[in-house]
């Protein structure tokens, strides 16, 4: 079946500019300690070079969440049942998703991503994998509450989240998140509607481990996370008429014990001044920009957080190594007291 279009939630001005991108970058440089948020990383050369990182050999979390994905489709299938409508928060190349669509046999899927040729492409190999299934790609922010194609709003749910991506989040950041999720996916109040199944959520969450595991994986010996790092200041320069001089920066990656995250930083090798949207801002040797977190998790912290979102952990799974794990967590019922 030919995929079908959802509507386009992103907010462009006259030009073609995503406002929100403009914001969080003008906000992000304007700030004594520079960052922005790391969703901006992912446009279409960035989503592509995220798909390059995958396949090198110190990132090890894809194939750990692909041999959990992989290995447990019945447990999967008997935890979730049939006939659910898989909405994939950021989906990318959708890689992982045909493990799970095999395994539980849904009544369609909705991918959600932000770069959209990148999604319908995406979107497009899927439907010749399953040719049956109803696929609604839609180009949004998902970081905000969606809504979702109409038809789909009578199926259950299952929201699926691979690869870890909440780590990018600060805590404050991801509890926002995941209540934003359990409202895409429940939206009349946060409750299920028309007596429908509580939504569900699968989501991949890393875990902690050796440090030098750790930032291998964010700095590999080939320069490709370093590429997807820089990507973002020339995605600036090109879509914010920026001349960030992209050659004066350095890619770092480092573990930051106290808060339990690999931080990623685009760092300058001398003074600079540069200008994006009309602003001007200048760095000094050493200074960096923030570009994104990747926080890990124990079984205990990666409950607690999904528990503040509004989801109740149900099963975990880890990969046979165990440096990743798998969540399924249910929408909690919502109470006014302990």
């Amino acid at each position: 079946m030919a995929t079908k279009q959802g509507m386009e939630l992103v907010d462009r001005d006259e030009r073609g500019v995503d406002r929100a991108f403009r914001k969080d970058v003008l906000a992000g440089l304007s700030q004594p300690d520079k960052a922005i948020p790391a969703r901006w990383l992912y446009d279409d050369a960035g989503s592509q070079l995220f798909e390059d990182i995958t396949q090198v050999e110190e990132y090890y979390p894809t194939r750990a969440e692909t041999d959990i994905l992989g290995t447990r489709g019945d447990e999967f299938a008997a935890a979730v049942g049939k006939g659910r409508a898989v909405v994939e928060f950021g989906s990318g190349s959708s890689v992982k998703t045909p493990l799970l669509l095999r395994a539980i046999d849904p009544a369609a899927y909705v991918p959600l991503d932000i770069a959209g040729d990148f999604l319908r492409a995406a979107a497009e190999d899927l439907a010749q994998t399953f040719p049956d299934l109803p696929i609604w790609p839609v180009e949004a922010d998902f970081t905000k509450t969606v809504h979702l194609p109409e038809a789909v709003e009578s199926l259950p749910k299952l929201g699926f989240f691979p690869g870890s991506t909440i780590g990018n989040m600060v805590p404050r950041t991801a509890v926002d998140l995941l209540r934003s999720m359990r409202d895409t996916l429940s939206p009349e109040e946060s409750e299920p509607a028309h007596g429908l199944q509580p939504p569900m959520l699968l989501i991949g969450m890393d875990l902690v481990k050796d440090v030098s595991v750790l930032e291998a994986a964010y700095d590999d010996a080939a320069g490709v996370t370093g590429e997807f790092n820089l990507n973002l200041a020339r995605r600036i320069n090109r879509e914010l008429g920026g001349d960030i001089p992209v050659d004066d920066l350095r890619h770092e990656a480092r573990w930051n014990d106290a808060f339990a995250r690999i931080e990623m930083h685009l760092r300058t090798t001398r003074d600079i001044a540069f200008t994006v949207s009309g602003e001007s801002f200048t760095m000094r040797k050493g200074e960096s920009i923030h570009t994104e977190n990747s926080h890990k998790f124990t079984r205990r912290s990666s409950y607690t957080l999904l528990q503040a979102g509004g989801w109740t952990p149900t099963c975990r799974w880890t990969d046979s190594k165990r440096r990743f794990s798998v969540i399924l967590a249910e929408a909690s019922v919502l109470r006014s007291a302990p």
